[in-house]
Order: C-alpha cells, then structure tokens, then sequence
C-alpha cells in the first residue's frame, strides 16, 4: 500500500517531474567512485555532487555509485551533471520498475531488480538498480547501502581478469554479470529448502508445510516477475548496434544471455516443482481424510443395528396388556440378551469390515 500511496502523489503531474517512489528513508545519500585505468586505480567517497562533475569526460574508467535515492534534488542535480533525460530521471526515481532498457545517443540506461535471500527469515528482498552507461563513465543508483558488486570492486582493486583492459561497456556487462550470479546463490538456497520441504511432505505433512509451500511460491514469483524482463533486456542489449557497447564485449553479454536462460529454467523448474507439492500436500490431507471418514463410516456401520436393537427394547409397550408386546421384557436373561445380541451383532461386523480391508 506504501508504493501506491507514493505513486498517488505524482497524479497530474507532468511527465519527467522527479518524484521518488519507495520506501521511506532518512540516511544521508552518499557517493563512492572508483577511477581505473590499466595502470592504477582510484577509490574514494565524493561529498558533494558537484564533484562527479570531474568524471563526466576523462581518460579512465569511472564508477560512481550513488546509495540512496529518497532525495530526489540530489538525483536530480546529478541527471543534469550527466545530461540525464527528464524521464530517464523520473524512472530512476521509481523503484517500482519492471526491468527494461532505454538507448540514448550519449548513454544507455538499464533497470535491474537486485535480490537478497535473508538466510533467518528465507524471505527474498528486492531492490532496483538503476545504470547509466556513458562513454567514459558507469553510474548505478541504489535504494540503499549494500549489494553485490563487492567481487566486482575486488577485480577492479586487484586487476584480476580484463576488466582494468576494457572500458565502460565491460563494467557495466560485469556489474549485470554480478546481479545474474547472485539469483542462481538464491535459486540454490531455494532448491535446498523446496527439497527439505518434500522430506517433510512425504513423512508428516501439516499446516505448517502449507504456510511454507506458499511462501517460497511467493518468492518464485518475485524472482520470476525480474528474470523473465531480464532476458529480454540482455538480449537487446547484446543485438544493438551502439559506439557505447564495443564488439569485444558482445561476446561477454552473449554468455550473460546464456545465464540468463539458465536462471529461467531453474525458476521454471522450482516453480512446477513447488506446484507438485502443493498438489501432493492436498491430495495427502485429502487421503488422510478419507482414511478418517472411512474408519467413522465403518463404526457408524456397527452401531446402526445396535442403535436399532436399542430403540426397539425401548420402545413403551406393556406385555401385561398383550402377550405379543416385548415378552422379552418378563424373560428371566433378557437384558443379557438384548446385550449379547448387540455385541454379537457388532463383533460379525467388526469381522466381516476387517476381512474386506476397509480399515
């Protein structure tokens, strides 16, 4: 309701108005860069944003990587740093972004859906990422502290692989690399869970294991509802004809692509996997009450005639007025009778329902 009610309040506003859309928060936005070529790099925070200025057109590499997003001025005053379009602004602002990708003439703006598997409670965190990639620059919006660029940055710091050899496109294919990694760390942690689940389904299913099927369903739709985009956005980025993205790094998004369509398939299989559960759980409860109505049905069966025998001898009609009124009632062993009757009665049943293996 929170988003909704934040996405009220840009109702009649004109197209392009910055106005931020999420969760709302207090930190302070804060600004880290990292400036690399092949010979060295550089990492530091900015304190203000007029800073970035200076890494709006150099010889090397820069990342700047803004945290925070609740401050729409200073992301506004950053877009007019970079040249940023007004609707380019006005996404970024929206964390309630499908993924998706812009071509501009000077830069290309890509959305991505960053999660994080919180280990005690099993519950999937999504969060967007906005990047811009520039001729000589990558910037990458964050909602809050915290992601999953770190072997990215320790790459850059140790120039391990190419990454301190390429320019830009080749940062912003590995931050996307990054963010493609983490769903299958997730996906594996998922898998682990829906596996315990089975086990416990198989041996004692309760309504415990129903609460659990339909949670991690509700996190197989969260992280379906961002990979299905994802593979889309890739491959129109691998496909498209612009100076920003060199030859040399096509073949990277094409791999990227490839783990894209892996991601897909494991959310797919997860998905029908954790839908058998939840079939095999009805089915299961539905069995196990079928067992109880039968066994409820079979005693039913045996106390019938012995509720029929009883309602017979209860019947109030005096011998004394007719011999053919209960004579039993002046037999000296006629309660035992009525008794032994009864209990012959339910133990034939009680056999004959054995032997046919209703129970």
């Amino acid at each position: 309701m929170l988003r909704i009610s934040r996405r009220s309040e840009k109702a009649g506003l004109p197209p392009g108005t910055p106005v931020y859309v999420g969760k709302k928060r207090t930190a302070k936005v804060e600004f880290s860069l990292i400036d690399y070529d092949l010979d060295g790099f550089e990492r530091t925070k900015l304190s203000a944003v007029e800073e970035m200025t200076l890494y709006r057109t150099t010889s090397k590499v820069s990342w700047i990587n803004i945290e925070g997003l609740h401050e729409s001025e200073i992301i506004e005053k950053i877009g007019g740093i970079f040249g940023l379009h007004p609707l380019v602004i006005e996404d970024i602002l929206n964390t309630d972004q499908r993924p998706k990708m812009d071509i501009h003439d000077d830069y290309v703006f890509i959305v991505m859906k960053m999660h994080n598997l919180d280990d005690e409670t099993g519950v999937v965190d999504v969060e967007q990422v906005s990047m811009i990639l520039g001729n000589t620059f990558v910037l990458t919006f964050q909602e809050r502290p915290g992601d999953i660029f770190d072997p990215v940055r320790l790459r850059i710091a140790e120039s391990r692989g190419r990454i301190r050899r390429s320019g830009p496109d080749y940062l912003a294919y590995a931050l996307l690399d990054a963010m493609v990694d983490s769903y299958f760390s997730i996906l594996q942690s998922l898998g682990d869970d829906i596996e315990e689940l089975e086990d416990e389904l198989l041996a004692n299913p309760t309504s415990a294991t129903l609460s659990r099927i339909h949670f991690l369903k509700r996190n197989m739709a969260y992280l379906r509802k961002s990979v299905w985009p994802l593979r889309e956005l890739i491959n129109i980025l691998k496909r498209q004809e612009s100076e920003l993205i060199q030859d040399s790094t096509v073949i990277y998004l094409n791999d990227l692509y490839d783990h894209t369509i892996q991601v897909i398939d494991t959310v797919e299989t997860l998905k029908d996997i954790l839908a058998g559960l939840l079939d095999i759980y009805l089915s299961s409860i539905s069995n196990r009450m079928n067992e109880i109505m039968k066994v409820l049905t079979v005693f039913a069966a045996i106390f019938i005639p012995l509720t029929l025998i009883a309602g017979i001898y209860g019947m109030n009609f005096d011998p004394a007025s007719s011999p053919l009124n209960m004579p039993e009632l002046k037999w000296y062993f006629g309660y035992p009778f009525a008794l032994g009757l009864m209990a012959a009665v339910g133990i034939i049943l009680f056999i004959y329902f054995k032997r046919k293996d209703w129970f």
